[in-house]
């Protein structure tokens, strides 16, 4: 398992982080503790978290996530995990989330960043994300941008002020952002450095062979302004793994929750999936190696964010470290993205 640093921060990583938003839904806490126990067996040191998880999110389930993980991480060394979660903001439809957060200020970010720390039974967060922008933006598979609709809310500025005081109490170690932007992310970065504000130090995205959009948008961004990918959904919500090219399984994801696959049912989706899977097979790989390799090949990717719903899936997940990617198959993925680019934006 390789370690890299995000950015200029202290913070170094496995080169696999252990996504948790099933834990509370699909995962029971006995389950997700045992995924917790064999990444960390196997080299991963970074686990990824949210105020609002697990998904679907709901007022009935929202803070498992982190409690599960607090009942564990309470009982190992802390300072053997880089521990990430993320701050909601306004401008989706969970008006449950603090009572419905009006914006992403001062006072929703503090009662946010305390009642995740309560629940993950630790007195700081190595990484704190911005979940999405507070600005009103297409998210989660819409891309069409409409400045008629479109509004800025809290400024860029105050919510870095925000975090700078949590910062200096020693709450937070490092920003980042998420489902972010190439202007939000060059905002956040120009904003911080003319004020002395905390600097991000990650973006993490969606990044996978059927959605690889940050490479158009962001990837210069990334390399300028030293802001590394962390990818999420390297599998596409599992798409990637070819189980969804036939009837739908009785357990996945899409099959229980039907809206999650709206991202994905889309034109050319599925050709370019069994383009993927065929090639897989060809070179001696299951898709989800094929998929998950790609993803952490990419220079800009410092971390590559899996999850699971059971331990032999993420034995799976965790064993394709051991695969590297030939040239000629970097070649073959390349020209099937240029017959299907980016079907699942």
């Amino acid at each position: 398992m390789k370690l890299n640093r995000l950015a200029n921060s202290d913070l170094v990583v496995s080169e696999l982080c252990l996504g948790t938003m099933t834990f509370g839904e699909q995962n029971s806490l006995a389950e997700a503790h045992a995924q917790l126990d064999y990444a960390l067996a196997n080299g991963v040191n970074f686990i990824d978290a949210a105020e609002m998880y697990p998904v679907p999110a709901k007022a009935q389930t929202q803070g498992r996530t982190e409690s599960y993980i607090g009942e564990w991480l309470v009982k190992q060394p802390r300072d053997q995990w880089i521990l990430a979660t993320k701050v909601g903001a306004s401008n989706r439809d969970i008006a449950w989330l603090r009572g419905g957060p009006e914006a992403l200020d001062e006072a929703n970010i503090n009662e946010a960043l305390n009642a995740s720390l309560k629940r993950l039974k630790t007195d700081y967060v190595d990484l704190y994300q911005i979940h999405w922008p507070e600005r009103k933006l297409p998210l989660f598979g819409q891309t069409d941008y409409d400045p008629a609709v479109a509004r800025d809310g809290v400024p860029i500025r105050e919510q870095l002020e925000a975090f700078k005081t949590l910062v200096d109490a020693g709450k937070i170690r490092y920003l980042g952002l998420s489902n972010e932007t190439p202007w939000g992310v060059v905002e956040f970065v120009r904003l911080a450095e003319q004020h002395g504000l905390p600097r991000v130090v990650s973006v993490q995205n969606a990044y996978n062979l059927i959605n690889r959009t940050f490479e158009v948008n962001l990837t210069e961004v990334s390399h300028r302004e030293n802001v590394p990918l962390l990818a999420y959904s390297p599998l596409a919500f599992g798409v990637l793994s070819g189980k969804y090219l036939g009837e739908k399984p009785a357990g996945g994801r899409f099959t229980l929750f039907p809206p999650f696959g709206q991202r994905y049912y889309k034109q050319n989706v599925p050709e370019a999936v069994t383009a993927y899977v065929d090639l897989a097979v060809r070179r001696g790989l299951s898709p989800v190696q094929l998929a998950i390799a790609f993803v952490r090949s990419r220079w800009f990717v410092a971390s590559t964010i899996i999850g699971a719903t059971t331990i032999e899936q993420l034995k799976t997940n965790i064993d394709s470290v051991n695969v590297e990617l030939d040239e000629e198959t970097l070649s073959e993925i390349q020209r099937i993205h240029q017959r299907y680019p980016n079907p699942a934006p």
